[in-house]
């Protein structure tokens, strides 16, 4: 029986609807969990793009007057984090890869033509027939290659993970972290908290879910400013200054140079830098109206960001080197013993990267502005057997496999005497009165028992809440602080509603979720909720409009397409309902439950 018949049996009706309930119950929950909803809903700047061009410059400019410099860091994995496929791109990298996953019965495939790059995933029916394929083309590659690199493609204005990345030490296109468990097809996006840190200048569209405007970047690889900040007003002051020094004018002043010089910062803020891209932490969480773009080198991170880290406890030490590289090294001796002195820069010069062959002997001149040869307990002899010879690092931070990226390992920031060193007691110390159940990494000097505003510790209980089920508790008493002190922020309100929706009071659902869309910019997830709602009060018409109107906004949404499905079906729109249910395999072609349904639907396989 098909959908697109006038008056289908009320059986097969309700055969129907239980089919795409198995298949939409299971993730619906993603509207359902404690963590708020989208954050661009209290975000100031979400109804424009995402990066202000005021005052920047780009790299290219700067590299008229430093030019070596430039050169030096355009080698480094930083200077080469995104990289556009090209013809000449291509040369360097394989590009023709298959890869069977057989758990998930998906064939990968990587190949090349005319100068571009393509991955494909398709799957096979019971009978071994190819049910889908789903081809797409890599745009941008995300890495350097010291451990691999990642792919990007774009649908419409919208940027995706591609379900395969090239590892470096196997030379082989593999699945991409994540994608080892579960098919995401090609439909994972790229959110602004990970892009920031991988390009220079990102122009996702806050309060999105991986859109970005049609000028996708306005600096591909991470540049110069994103170190030393807009060069506009620098780069206008040294010509002013060349100016008066070729006419010796005495009456014109220059400009004053505005660049930020992390050699000239306070540790704490040559860090702040470091750390906005080198440290995760268990959650990272913006300020009320603030974005990554507002993120500037020579002003505290904390003002726009802050790094929260579960406390570590002595049966469950600090295990993750993965990108948690300033918390590792505060734990060292090093670092402790040097009281504020020691920064990241200590160690690393942005500007160059040694050679893997090099890398050994150059850390170890760093090691040796404190430390001597006969500071190391091990004889010189057994020193110089080893491969590298006198290697520091080596011994004192070693490589360690990074648990959620296969094939790849990264360097203990943690600098230890013996690798059975014990972690200081100050690990196991950190949480403060304000904050007892989370560790704050970046507080600004002098402020570290202030506070955390209330909507960034919502987010960040919220986030954790979700793997964690000992945060729920902290998630609801600071939503309840938030309904007496800020009832009219719109993140507040969509929060309550997601709360009552959870709990099964549809009604009291309804009045937060429109108040929500009433006070602030509106967010796909507020009206897919607002539908549930609304829906489950036997309001489905509505519930189909809002539906409609959360699809507009995050139209690459799998769970909400497939409560648009789903609520045609209870209103009986079956032809509706079957286009939905085709689109719906467009976009998501690897999801063998709808593809079936579709078959069912359709007279194909009438065989549960």
């Amino acid at each position: 029986m098909s959908w697109k018949d006038a008056s289908p049996r009320r059986g097969t009706c309700l055969k129907l609807r239980r089919i795409v309930s198995a298949a939409f119950l299971p993730v619906t929950l993603t509207f359902l969990f404690w963590a708020s909803p989208a954050q661009g809903q209290n975000d100031s700047s979400a109804a424009h793009t995402g990066q202000s061009e005021e005052g920047y410059i780009g790299s290219q400019a700067c590299a008229r007057c430093h030019g070596e410099i430039y050169r030096r860091y355009s080698q480094t994995s930083m200077g080469r984090s995104m990289s556009l496929v090209t013809p000449a791109f291509l040369e360097n990298i394989p590009t023709s890869a298959s890869f069977l996953h057989e758990r998930l019965n998906r064939r990968f495939e990587v190949y090349s033509q005319e100068g571009k790059l393509y991955q494909t995933e398709s799957g096979t029916d019971a009978d071994g027939k190819e049910s889908f394929r789903d081809t797409h083309q890599i745009e941008w590659i995300i890495g350097a290659g010291m451990n691999g690199f990642g792919a990007i493609v774009r649908k419409d204005n919208f940027l995706f993970q591609a379900p395969l990345s090239f590892y470096s030490k196997p030379r082989n296109w593999l699945p991409t972290p994540g994608y080892e468990f579960t098919d995401l097809g090609f439909n994972r996006p790229i959110t602004p908290g990970c892009i920031f840190c991988h390009s220079g200048r990102p122009n996702s569209v806050a309060g999105t879910n991986g859109k970005f405007e049609s000028e996708s970047f306005s600096e591909l690889a991470i540049g110069c400013e994103r170190c030393h900040g807009p060069g506009a007003d620098h780069a206008q002051s040294m010509r002013q200054t060349s100016a008066l020094a070729e006419t010796k004018s005495a009456s014109a002043k220059p400009l004053i140079s505005r660049i930020v010089n992390p050699a000239n910062l306070t540790p704490y803020l040559a860090d702040n830098i470091c750390m906005a891209c080198h440290q995760t932490g268990d959650v990272r969480v913006l300020k009320p109206g603030k974005t990554y773009q507002d993120v500037h080198p020579g002003v505290p991170l904390d003002d726009t960001l802050s790094i929260l880290l579960v406390p570590p406890t002595r049966e469950s030490p600090p295990s993750a080197n993965h990108v948690e590289h300033y918390y590792s090294m505060t734990l060292s001796k090093c670092y402790r013993a040097s009281q504020g002195r020691m920064s990241c820069i200590t160690c690393h010069d942005p500007h160059v990267e040694p050679s893997r062959e090099g890398a050994s002997a150059y850390f170890a001149s760093k090691c040796l502005t404190c430390h001597t040869d006969q500071s190391c307990k091990a004889p010189i002899a057994t020193r110089m057997q080893r491969k590298p010879v006198n290697d520091c690092i080596g011994c004192h931070m070693p490589k360690r496999d990074i648990q959620v990226i296969s094939h790849s390992s990264a360097t203990n920031h943690r600098i230890v005497a013996t690798p059975d060193e014990p972690f200081p007691d100050i690990t196991f110390r950190q949480t403060t009165t304000a904050l007892p159940d989370l560790i704050h990494l970046n507080p600004a000097p002098g402020k570290e028992s202030v506070p955390l505003p209330l909507l960034s510790l919502l987010s960040a209980y919220g986030e954790l809440a979700e793997s964690s089920p000992e945060y729920v508790a902290p998630y609801l008493r600071v939503l309840g602080q938030l309904e007496q002190k800020q009832p009219d922020d719109p993140l507040v309100q969509a929060s309550l509603g997601r709360k009552s929706l959870k709990s099964g009071d549809f009604q009291t659902a309804v009045v937060h979720l429109r108040r929500a869309l009433q006070l602030g910019t509106p967010a796909a997830t507020t009206y897919a909720d607002l539908a549930d709602a609304l829906a489950h009060l036997g309001q489905t018409e509505e519930a189909l409009s809002l539906i409609e109107q959360s699809i507009t906004l995050d139209p690459f949404n799998p769970v909400i397409r497939k409560m648009l499905v789903i609520r045609l079906i209870e209103t009986k729109q079956y032809a509706k309902a079957h286009d939905a249910l085709e689109r719906y395999l467009e976009i998501f072609p690897q999801d063998d439950f709808m593809r079936k349904m579709l078959a069912r639907a359709e007279g194909k396989n009438p065989q549960p």
